[in-house]
């Protein structure tokens, strides 16, 4: 305030890859930093340490924009009142909407305050509106009516909801079997549940699933489950060990089994912190590049989950390698469909996902299924 200088909020967490991104294009840059201190009192602000800030921003971003995410930018007038809003912003963008802005606010600052104000007073508005009541149970109506929603917009050809980037939607699943269980139309119950098993067989097969380690990245940025965002959660993990328990009760398929054993099994080694006995939140995108970058970050996004196929020879041997590429879908040039790399981050690169039976492989390799079982089960395969 005594310096009528508009506030730049950035809100991140630890384990946000974009957020990194963003802090080494445009935080640390000389000329963006210069803009930024000299125009406006900026904030970087940690959202697991204060989700109460974090919750009445990103709801600020959502109603204007429709969608939300981190890094999450705001810009506000002194009193807090926020006037413009985004996620993600490449540098050249940020660049811009610093100057712009800081212009607007010498030559309008008034007109920037007044329209902060019009959208506190909307937001409160929208915040007291009173809500339905919440239904004392899920009757088949409600069930009913989620389903047809979840049906309308279901991908049968790679299974999931909407389009790209797909997210894990566990409370979907736990809806639609409870929909099975009720049973009541045999047509809309079989519906229900043939949705939540394709999806998650997809899912269990696709590079969104850590095929050596276990566990479940945050989300897919392609309709195919391949290439995900490497990020994990504690939370996706806790909820999708129970839609795939709840699956191999439906099937007793133990595609489903392993995926939940992969899960936790990932959790207790992984994720829990010996000492105090509790868990940690989230896993980085980022990690080590391996062998040692000799020029070049030496992190980068998924360096511990891709491969190259010189390095599974290396590491597997000639023969075993050739099964293990079969069966996780390995090539030379690398697996990630171009639409789904844009920044070429994995040229030459592979993330594992199922792309051939036991059988198939074992025929084509002129082994017994037990012999590429024991090359291909994520138990007794290398990690980075």
């Amino acid at each position: 305030k005594d310096e009528n200088k508009p506030i730049f909020l950035s809100v991140g967490y630890s384990t946000c890859h974009w957020c990194h991104v963003m802090e080494r294009e445009s935080f640390e840059n000389d000329e963006v930093a210069k803009l930024l201190n000299d125009n406006f009192v900026a904030i970087k602000l940690d959202r697991e340490e204060r989700p109460d800030v974090d919750s009445v921003y990103m709801t600020y971003i959502q109603a204007t924009s429709g969608q939300g995410g981190w890094p999450m930018s705001v810009f506000m007038t002194p009193d807090l009142k926020p006037f413009v809003g985004a996620t993600y912003l490449p540098i050249d963008r940020f660049s811009f909407a610093l100057k712009d802005i800081s212009e607007k606010w010498n030559s309008m600052g008034d007109k920037l305050e007044e329209e902060g104000e019009r959208i506190v007073t909307a937001l409160r508005q929208l915040v007291a509106q009173p809500r339905g009541g919440l239904a004392e149970t899920l009757d088949k109506d409600f069930l009913t009516l989620g389903c047809k929603t979840a049906s309308d917009i279901f991908d049968d050809e790679h299974g999931g909801f909407g389009n790209a980037p797909k997210f894990p939607r566990p409370c979907v699943f736990e809806m639609l079997f409870a929909m099975w269980k009720m049973g009541e139309d045999e047509s809309v119950a079989s519906d229900a549940r043939d949705m939540a098993l394709f999806t998650l067989e997809k899912m269990a097969k696709g590079g969104v699933n850590d095929q050596l380690r276990g566990g479940f990245h945050r989300y897919s940025v392609d309709r195919y489950w391949h290439v995900p965002h490497f990020e994990k959660m504690l939370y996706d993990q806790s909820q999708l060990a129970i839609a795939f328990l709840q699956a191999f009760q439906v099937t007793k398929d133990t595609l489903f089994e392993s995926s939940a054993r992969g899960i936790l099994d990932y959790v207790a080694s992984d994720m829990k912190d010996e000492a105090t006995g509790g868990f940690y939140s989230a896993e980085d995108a980022d990690s080590e590049v391996p062998f040692g970058a000799a020029e070049g970050p030496t992190k980068a996004e998924g360096a511990y989950y891709v491969w190259t196929s010189f390095e599974l020879k290396l590491v597997l041997g000639e023969q075993n390698a050739g099964m293990f590429c079969e069966y996780y879908g390995v090539s030379q040039e690398g697996n990630a469909p171009a639409a789904s790399d844009p920044q070429g981050e994995f040229e030459g690169k592979n993330i594992l996902k199922v792309s051939k039976s036991l059988s198939e492989v074992a025929e084509s390799e002129g082994k017994t299924i037990e012999e590429v079982r024991r090359v291909t089960d994520h138990k007794a395969c290398p990690t980075k």
